[in-house]
């Protein structure tokens, strides 16, 4: 690639000017290769979203709970209903700058390079970084903007492409959230753009977000800054020491230590097993109903409440939740939809939402129970028997 033959283009994403400027470039420069801001699997599913090709729009959430997706699950599901929200009021489909480059490169013959990190890869090195804190902001930014009761403003699409605006709209993203910035826009803005250094071609046109421009263009102007384009692909677990867990994980711990005390001190602690296991099963059962549960998955909730609050790893808001998850098939336009969202009717008959509510309402209950209840109701008295109090 030749740094005087690169023209880089930064669209917004869900602008029909976006889209012009695209297209008009690439007829007009006919360059050698148009790289686009884009990772093999997003490509192909606009390749066969531009083919009419209607893929199986299923979601496995049984897949996504077992194998601990969770969160990069919902992520990714809060930044297409952003995405999708911008587009739906401005009538211009996410992605349609992308489709209208592979259109307008296809009709030349001119080559198409994928120049994006896998979007898995992105999410989950984000949510890793990302801490107690700044997890809740996320959170709240999800209920907020699907609520609306957060901050709103009209927003020029285009105005979002002039620097100035894109430089306060960066530096207050990254005070808000800073680890999910340095992934979301510095790493990215590296990938970006050694991948664009890495063309074999000289006449290059890169497609690309107007907010990764400037931190591009930075790169390319020196190169010598440029990380290692592996080491933003690894996958690190969080370091630190998880306090939270520990928390967490020490009060199970400390509920079979009074059990076993009480025991080896000839206390008879049959009732009080008797009264966590009601205890724990009816919180769990009720936390579960009154999200909105089936009774079903209530009763399933119910039933492993005990052995999940014991085992510090285990939550039964998953059980039930996988339970849900039965009853309520998730399909694609299950996201799409969170996008037409204005009610919290609407909200209620989306499945993703009532699913996600019966993890989260059995959790509290069993929580509730294990904070709260049990303390006062079986470890309490068995403590102050245990010590003659």
């Amino acid at each position: 690639m030749k740094r005087e033959c690169l023209t880089i283009i930064g669209t917004a994403h869900v602008s029909e000017e976006s889209v012009n400027e695209v297209k008009d470039a690439i007829y007009e420069q006919h360059p050698d290769v148009v790289a686009i801001e884009l990772d093999r699997n997003r490509y192909h599913r606009l390749k066969q979203e531009m083919m009419g090709i209607e893929q199986d729009d299923s979601i496995s959430v049984t897949d996504i709970i077992k194998e601990n997706k969770v969160g990069l699950f919902f992520t990714s599901t809060l930044l297409g209903y952003f995405q999708s929200k911008i587009g739906a009021e401005v009538d211009v489909a996410p992605g349609s700058e992308m489709i209208g480059a592979i259109e307008a490169s296809e009709d030349l013959g001119i080559p198409i390079a994928l120049i994006d990190r896998d979007v898995n890869v992105t999410l989950q090195r984000a949510l890793n970084k990302m801490g107690f804190i700044e997890k809740m902001k996320f959170l709240y930014g999800l209920i907020a903007s699907v609520l609306g009761f957060g901050d709103e403003e009209d927003v020029d699409i285009e105005e979002l492409k002039n620097p100035d605006n894109l430089d306060d709209l960066m530096e207050m993203f990254k005070d808000e959230a800073p680890n999910v910035h340095e992934v979301l826009v510095h790493e990215r803005d590296a990938y970006l753009a050694g991948s664009i250094m890495m063309l074999p071609q000289d006449h290059v046109i890169a497609v690309v977000g107007a907010g990764h421009k400037p931190g591009i263009e930075r790169y390319l102007d020196n190169p010598e800054t440029l990380p290692n384009l592996r080491s933003l692909e690894v996958i690190d677990d969080k370091k630190g020491i998880p306090w939270l867990k520990i928390f967490l994980a020490m009060i199970p711990i400390l509920f079979i230590v009074i059990f076993f005390l009480a025991y080896f001190n000839g206390i008879n602690i049959a009732w009080n097993i008797y009264d966590f296991i009601v205890i724990s099963m009816i919180m769990g059962f009720i936390g579960s109903i009154l999200s909105g549960s089936k009774i079903q998955s209530a009763i399933v909730g119910g039933l492993v409440a005990p052995l999940t609050i014991i085992h510090p790893l285990l939550a039964a808001g998953w059980f039930s939740g996988l339970c849900e998850a039965k009853f309520r098939k998730v399909r694609q336009r299950d996201i799409k939809n969170l996008a037409h969202i204005e009610s919290f009717r609407d909200l209620w008959e989306n499945n993703i939402f009532r699913i996600l509510l019966v993890v989260i309402g059995t959790n509290l209950g069993v929580s509730l129970a294990t904070l709260v209840i049990l303390p006062s109701k079986v470890f309490i008295p068995l403590f102050m028997k245990i010590f003659g109090m």
